[in-house]
């Protein structure tokens, strides 16, 4: 399993947003299917509309878990994926409690500090199970 860290250097949570849907698009027109785990549910409402306005020239297919869990791109929180092997990418402070059905996580990082603290102890928890996460400055 690939795990990495991608650090922001702003604490804008838009920031971190945007960059996610980016990462959605790029794994998603990979081929790839993507989970994106929110921190909550207003925040999985807030990446269902940007997805739909953050590129005017490309469309990402994407629905709610509840609405429609075999989506190519599936915004949810802590539902299991309805596939196997793709991309998830945490916007959670905690770990996914699926982790092992993915192929590749993506924990988007920005320098927010209870967010920093946060992703701290995630990569020390993936490290503890065995996994080597990388950190990617972006």
């Amino acid at each position: 399993m690939r795990i990495e860290f991608y650090v922001l250097s702003s604490s804008d949570a838009e920031g971190r947003l945007r960059a996610a849907c980016q990462l959605a698009l790029k794994a998603w027109s990979a081929g790839l299917p993507v989970f994106v785990r929110g921190g909550d549910a207003a925040q999985c409402e807030a990446l269902d509309q940007l997805l739909w306005a953050f590129k005017a020239e490309r469309f990402v297919p994407h629905d709610l878990h509840h609405d429609a869990p075999q989506s190519p791109v599936t915004l949810g929180l802590d539902e299991a994926p309805g596939f196997e092997q793709g991309v998830l990418i945490n916007l959670g402070s905690s770990l996914s409690p699926h982790v092992e059905r993915f192929a590749r996580i993506i924990e988007i990082v920005n320098q927010q500090p209870d967010l920093l603290d946060a992703c701290r102890e995630n990569f020390r928890t993936y490290r503890q199970r065995g996994y080597d996460p990388k950190r990617v400055e972006l």
